[in-house]
């Protein structure tokens, strides 16, 4: 199958691979050369523009860093919309339920599908196939993007008919998972600052009630060994916690958790720089407690 590929970022680029690999041709866009580059390297075909690439594939996924990249996509001078081959466009990044609905009555206007669909499971679950993908629209778009999900997502959730469900369901699910994310490193930091293993209580803590993403994930095979290669920036965390208090905000709903959750994170970002990768936030904590969280004993101190 013939698929477009626009934003090659971490994500973008690693589901690109997976689809060349399941035996799609796959045609892409980034503004980064060295993007591109890569995913010649994989196998794909380069285009010059988000419409060049609507031209020459009928379904288009994006993965894209925020809203006015994602519009430009969509409808921009060389968007989407402007393609002569496009039928079915798959939005796969964190946007927000608005921004959904704008480029979804956009590109209908158009006599193209759309499809809400973000993804979760991190760079690391895109490159290995095992996303979770989270969608909403009509069931025949759903059917047409099938086969580029079924390449990148090893759980496909469909949460209703309309664009923008998916987006509430991945924010919800994003608070969630960067406000354990939070948690995790002042209380890890805290167990080491008392003199515990920090391995040690991630494995306890991972077949106890505490578990987490963080605990399960990115702390054994970022933090603890001291590589920092999650993969995602400090900065898509910013982006997801400011869509969720839009939301609760839009909503009239108090959201005291999130809102001491994007103090903290301002805060790690505004020290590390928004670019950081996104397990350095431990560095932030580790400052606090004057203490080093991983796996070599000599750069561990108890308090």
């Amino acid at each position: 199958m013939n698929i477009g590929m626009i934003g090659l970022g971490h994500m973008g680029s690693a589901m690109a691979r997976r689809m060349i690999e399941g035996g799609h041709d796959v045609v892409g866009f980034d503004t980064s050369r060295e993007a591109m580059d890569r995913l010649a390297a994989a196998g794909g075909q380069g285009a010059a523009h988000p419409r060049e690439v609507a031209d020459r594939a009928e379904l288009v996924l994006a993965c894209l860093p925020g809203k006015q990249a994602s519009f430009d996509t969509a409808f921009g001078e060389h968007g989407v919309v402007h393609g002569a081959r496009i039928r079915t466009y798959v939005e796969m990044s964190t946007l927000g339920r608005d921004a959904m609905t704008r480029i979804a009555g956009s590109l209908a206007a158009a006599g193209i599908g759309f499809l809400d669909a973000p993804v979760s499971g991190g760079p690391r679950g895109a490159a290995e196939g095992r996303l979770t993908a989270i969608v909403s629209g009509p069931s025949e778009t759903i059917e047409a993007a099938r086969p580029a999900l079924a390449a990148v997502a090893s759980n496909i959730f469909v949460i209703g008919p309309e664009p923008g469900m998916a987006q509430v369901c991945k924010l919800v699910n994003n608070i969630l998972s960067i406000t354990a994310m939070v948690a995790t490193c002042e209380a890890v930091s805290m167990g080491v600052k008392a003199g515990l293993d920090a391995r040690t209580m991630i494995d306890v803590i991972n077949v106890s009630t505490g578990r987490n993403s963080a605990t399960m994930d990115k702390f054994p095979k970022s933090i603890l060994p001291r590589s920092f290669s999650y993969g995602g920036p400090l900065a898509i965390g910013l982006k997801d916690i400011d869509l969720y208090l839009e939301l609760a905000h839009d909503m009239r709903m108090p959201a005291a958790i999130g809102t001491t959750v994007s103090g903290v994170f301002n805060h790690i970002a505004s020290r590390l720089g928004a670019e950081s990768d996104y397990s350095t936030m431990i560095k932030v904590f580790e400052e606090w407690g004057d203490v080093v969280v991983g796996d070599d004993p000599d750069t561990t101190s108890g308090g």
